[in-house]
């Protein structure tokens, strides 16, 4: 029993040996510095994107470029023993350039609302955190489970979630917003457009005539940037009912903040 406990704790050395957690992490996606905040190494970070202005702290952080053009050389000079990138947003090619150059990577997949709890804990065991990996993916799951269980009280009706107003920008399918709205029992008008994303037209939207319609903070002002979108839209069922809402900027992340989009938006659909 001595000898084969010797053994194993010789096995167990050089696992830890060839996957080393790393100190020194670099993230290429807004989405993925807010989850490595979540999972209490901030300290550990030393590069994140433009785009990485949540939670406030991410922004006193070197930035190393946006994400679709993170600058190569300013990655290195950093010297990271891991550098996160996101299926969703970052090339596969600049992976492919950072691997061939020796720095480890890890490819973060979660595009959907209903893949960010597992790869949370993916996530987690890369970087030595599964403790509290576990404990945020158990969060979102349980918040998941109480928005479903209310699903009922939204009777399927239409929903239009606007990103931009002009040009009008709205959540299609494959998105954590849609994912959010059929969570939440609602419809989600742009379901079948052939892009994420898509640009709606004036016309559409009347003859879809959602009941609610969600504006997402994507500046300051946007309650009066709608405002002439709105009016055009006066004879759709949200506007006439006043069931037009502003909300945040929570869904647009597929990270730890989307539990509060959920909350958010669940408390307009009563």
């Amino acid at each position: 029993m001595k000898v084969f406990g010797l053994i194993f704790s010789f096995i167990l050395f050089l696992s830890g040996a060839a996957y080393a957690m790393p100190d020194r992490i670099v993230s290429l996606a807004p989405n993925i510095t807010e989850i490595l905040f979540a999972l209490k190494l901030e300290k550990k970070i030393v590069g994140v994107t433009d785009y990485c202005d949540y939670p406030p702290d991410a922004k006193k952080k070197k930035s190393v470029g946006g994400m679709t053009t993170p600058s190569f050389e300013a990655i290195v000079m950093l010297k990271p023993d891991l550098v996160v990138l996101a299926e969703d947003g970052n090339q596969k090619l600049f992976e492919e350039k950072l691997r061939k150059k020796g720095i480890k990577t890890y490819v973060f997949r979660a595009k959907q609302l209903i893949d960010l709890p597992q790869e949370i804990l993916n996530l987690g065991k890369i970087v030595g955190a599964e403790k509290p990996a576990h404990d945020l993916a158990y969060s979102i799951n349980k918040v998941i489970e109480e928005i479903k269980a209310k699903k009922s009280l939204s009777s399927n009706k239409r929903a239009l979630f606007i990103i931009w107003p002009s040009p009008l920008l709205v959540a299609g399918p494959n998105t954590a917003i849609d994912d959010a709205l059929t969570l939440l029992g609602l419809k989600n008008i742009a379901a079948n457009a052939k892009s994420r994303y898509p640009q709606y037209s004036i016309e559409e939207v009347i003859r879809s005539n959602p009941e609610i319609i969600f504006v997402g903070k994507g500046h300051t002002q946007m309650e009066s940037l709608s405002k002439k979108l709105l009016d055009k839209l006066y004879r759709v069922d949200a506007v006439k009912n006043n069931r037009v809402y502003f909300v945040s900027d929570s869904l647009y992340r597929v990270g730890p903040r989307i539990v509060d989009g959920l909350r958010e938006l669940s408390q307009y659909v009563r």
